[in-house]
C-alpha cells in the first residue's frame, strides 16, 4: 500500500512537470518555425509561404542565424530586459510586411527590409518561445 502511495506521488509531481516541458517544446518548435531562417534568404514571398497557410500574415520577423545562437539568447548571450530577454549582440534580421491587406493566401505578396538589430525574446525553460521585437543597441 505504501508503495502504490509513493507511485502516486512521483507520478502526481512528474507528470506535470513532463507535460510542461512538452509545451515548451512546442511552443520552440513554432517559434523556430517562424522565425529562424538557417537558408539563404532570397525573397520573402517564398519564406513567408511557411510561416501560415490560411492567411496572409501581416509582418513577421526572420532571424538570419543558427538555432543554436538564437537559442543561447536565452541561456548566456543575453540579458534581462522589461521581463524578457534581449540578446547582447545584434543579429541579422530580415522583416517581411504584407504590400496589400485582404489579399487572398495565393496571392500574398511582401515587401522586404534587412536590418541588423538586437532582438527581445520570451524564453522558457532556456528556450525561445516568442519574438517580441527588434532593439537598437541605443535603446535600453
Amino acid at each position: 500500500m505504501k508503495i502504490q502511495f509513493v507511485c502516486l506521488l512521483l507520478a502526481l509531481v512528474f507528470v506535470p512537470v513532463f507535460s510542461q516541458d512538452a509545451k515548451v517544446k512546442k511552443l520552440f518548435g513554432k517559434f523556430k518555425e517562424q522565425h529562424i531562417y538557417t537558408k539563404t534568404f532570397t525573397n520573402c514571398d517564398k519564406a513567408m509561404s511557411g510561416v501560415e497557410i490560411n492567411l496572409c500574415k501581416e509582418k513577421n520577423t526572420f532571424i538570419l542565424a543558427s538555432t543554436t545562437k538564437v537559442k543561447s539568447v536565452c541561456r548566456d548571450k543575453g540579458e534581462p530586459y522589461q521581463g524578457l530577454t534581449k540578446s547582447l549582440q545584434r543579429f541579422d534580421i530580415v522583416v517581411c510586411k504584407l504590400e496589400k491587406q485582404g489579399t487572398k493566401p495565393a496571392k500574398c505578396h511582401y515587401s522586404r527590409k534587412n536590418l541588423n538589430k538586437k532582438i527581445v525574446i520570451k524564453c522558457e525553460k532556456g528556450l525561445p518561445v516568442h519574438y517580441v521585437r527588434d532593439i537598437d543597441h541605443c535603446e535600453n
